[in-house]
């Protein structure tokens, strides 16, 4: 394990002591998981639009100001991407609220939505539903208040605005990293048989030169 995973797994397990305590282990994942998807998608937008955008020495969000040139920038990005956010909705302006102890759950409510909404009719319609169904905003789990959940929630996002997904980096795999490691840590910790759809990245390497030794041995 590199020392960058060591790094990306205590943030991780510190996200996750955030919400121990408030449900079952097993459920940690299914928010965890759903905001690190948030995040990874809403950066890697950002990431090309600010691309895109730079030769016109232009903001997505002063882009967005222009309806017509909002509307061809959504057909660009939902062709290439196979989904559209709207600035306001973008990972790092949510944080922004919670850093401010601003209410966000409504945003974030919305957020999830738009995201799935906005690739319907869209080849990647498919990847995107249901993405986010296990990410109960209103469960009771969260607190009692609407504000305790608020509380909670803001805490989680802004923990989790500290992992870099470094997607400049093609090497690198963080999403991928974060995902094995609570599917991994918390499907067993939770008592189930993580087995049955999760295969530890040691076991996988194995069987693969198991596969070769006996492909060049034929």
């Amino acid at each position: 394990m590199s020392e960058d995973q060591q790094k990306l797994f205590q943030k991780l397990w510190d996200i996750a002591n955030i919400l121990r305590g408030k449900m079952d282990a097993g459920e940690f994942k299914n928010y965890m998981l759903g905001f690190i998807f948030y995040k990874f998608l809403s950066e890697k937008l950002e990431a090309f639009i600010n691309s895109e955008l730079e030769s016109d020495n232009i903001t997505f969000d002063k882009a967005c100001e222009d309806e017509e040139f909002k509307h061809e920038l959504m057909e660009e990005i939902l062709k290439q991407l196979g989904f559209f956010l709207e600035p306001q909705y973008l990972f790092r302006n949510l944080v922004a609220k919670a850093e401010k102890k601003e209410f966000i759950l409504a945003d974030l409510d919305k957020t999830l939505k738009n995201i799935e909404q906005s690739t319907l009719g869209q080849e990647s319609e498919e990847d995107f539903i249901g993405l986010f169904d296990d990410v109960d905003l209103q469960s009771g789990k969260l607190g009692r208040s609407e504000n305790d959940k608020n509380r909670t929630i803001s805490e989680i996002l802004k923990k989790l605005n500290q992992i870099d997904f470094n997607l400049h980096d093609s090497n690198v795999d963080v999403l991928g990293d974060a995902y094995e490691f609570l599917i991994g840590a918390f499907a067993s910790d939770a008592g189930k048989k993580a087995g049955e759809f999760y295969t530890p990245q040691q076991v996988s390497k194995i069987l693969a030169k198991l596969v070769t030794i006996y492909y060049w041995k034929r």
